[in-house]
């Protein structure tokens, strides 16, 4: 009896390792990254985010990545931003529902182009969806789904300098839910 527990025990530890974490990180522009000429609005149609999915910005410290407002991200205005980062390699969390918008802060960089919008679905990413977004990506507002407005309190978005993967999104297991996976299964230990 002990060591079926001993066993299954070990299964759980090692099925819960191999399970993927939901979140999904995205390199915003994949190959192109972060630069004038790059359609952004086309980069995310065939993606849907949510939140605790992450954006990585990798670009050239000649530009920046600012979270603004609708109006500034409409009017491409700068010096307004809620956030920014001019590192070279930036990764913003997506932590609440709404729309987001980023731009870069160079002036006339986002009239060329350098201008992204994201709609952050709630809850997590399960898989790449097929199903267009009708804005580019963007995480710099902490706004509920329905409105556009940026808050005017804390940002709703971490903002962290990274060196990020090449690829659009890579999967991870959260230390939350191995922590967690860990403890469940001592339980089961010491309860069989």
């Amino acid at each position: 009896m002990a060591s079926s527990s001993v066993g299954m025990v070990c299964l759980l530890l090692v099925s819960c390792m191999v399970v993927p974490s939901l979140a999904k990180v995205y390199t915003v522009g994949d190959t192109s990254g972060w630069t004038t000429g790059v359609d952004y609005s086309t980069w995310t149609k065939d993606k849907t985010f949510k939140v605790g999915d992450s954006l990585v910005f990798n670009y050239p410290t000649s530009h920046t990545v600012d979270e603004v407002s609708s109006s500034d991200y409409s009017t491409c205005t700068v010096g307004n931003a809620i956030t920014t980062d001019n590192s070279g390699a930036t990764t913003v969390a997506l932590k609440t529902a709404g729309t987001h918008y980023f731009i870069c802060g160079v002036v006339g960089h986002c009239a060329n182009g350098m201008k992204l919008s994201v709609k952050v679905e709630s809850g997590s990413s399960a898989a790449p969806s097929k199903s267009p977004s009708k804005s580019p990506s963007s995480s710099s507002s902490s706004s509920p789904a329905s409105t556009d407005k940026p808050s005017t309190g804390t940002p709703s978005t971490t903002t962290t300098t990274t060196k990020a993967p090449d690829s659009s999104s890579s999967w991870s297991l959260p230390p939350f839910t191995a922590v967690v996976t860990t403890c469940l299964a001592l339980l089961v230990f010491v309860i069989s």
